[in-house]
């Protein structure tokens, strides 16, 4: 096992900080690594937004829900899909954005943000930095989006908080392998594996002084409506339209 998967299989969510500045050549590193992710024909459909200003750190911070492990971390970062610079590449050429009707634009974005994200927390933890994803950025994200000044065509994905630890929470077990990883096709009898799973995520609870919860119960209650508005009128205000879902 080398370093890089070893910070990779060691990951672990932080959600509690020293109050310590990360280093300006850390925070440069870490989004150099997270733009060097690979996009969709080179699109690079992602703006990072850094947010050190502990005013604006602490607005964010409420609406993401009151989340205050975004005012203790000294960088809040946001990671956007982002196709204003598709448009403007439109334009520049005297050709026109149609794709921003389809639901596969969406996906694209998403993926892209997505990967660009794992690559800057792999890269903060190489460093011995900790980090949690904040999917509550969308949460209320027509203030969000005012609040960061986004362009039409960009829409924020996730946030990143990023800082040196506090405390070490142990890394969550996961799913069985069986679960997770399929060999040809899909499986679809997972029972057995999600109930065994309950057991070893109850003991790590327990561990840890938390609620015994199954995870498969935590799961259900978490979807059983939704958690957030929907999104749908904020991607029509930024300019998605997705026309072939109604095809």
């Amino acid at each position: 096992m080398n370093e890089v998967i070893k910070t990779l299989t060691q990951h672990r969510s932080y959600r509690k900080y020293e109050n310590k500045r990360v280093p300006n050549e850390m925070l440069h590193a870490i989004l150099d690594s997270a733009q060097a992710a690979p996009s969709w024909i080179n699109g690079q459909h992602v703006t990072v937004i850094v947010v050190e200003d502990p005013k604006r750190k602490e607005k964010l911070a409420e609406l993401c829900g009151n989340q205050k492990h975004i005012n203790e971390a000294p960088v809040f970062l946001v990671f956007c899909m982002d196709f204003h610079r598709t448009e403007l590449s439109a334009n520049l050429e005297n050709s026109t954005f149609g794709a921003a009707d389809q639901t596969d634009l969406l996906l694209v974005g998403a993926t892209d943000a997505g990967i660009a994200l794992a690559n800057a927390i792999t890269a903060a933890e190489s460093l011995g930095l900790g980090t949690v994803p904040i999917g509550g950025i969308r949460r209320n994200a027509p203030e969000v989006i005012e609040f960061l000044q986004l362009p039409k065509y960009v829409v924020p994905i996730s946030g990143l908080c990023i800082g040196f630890p506090a405390e070490d929470p142990g890394v969550k077990p996961r799913l069985p392998k069986e679960a997770y990883v399929h060999n040809e096709t899909y499986h679809n009898d997972q029972t057995d594996a999600l109930k065994e799973y309950n057991e070893v995520f109850k003991k790590y609870l327990q561990e840890r002084g938390s609620e015994q919860a199954n995870w498969t119960n935590r799961v259900a209650n978490f979807y059983k409506q939704p958690y957030y508005p929907s999104i749908g009128p904020v991607l029509q205000k930024q300019g998605f339209h997705a026309k072939d879902l109604k095809e």
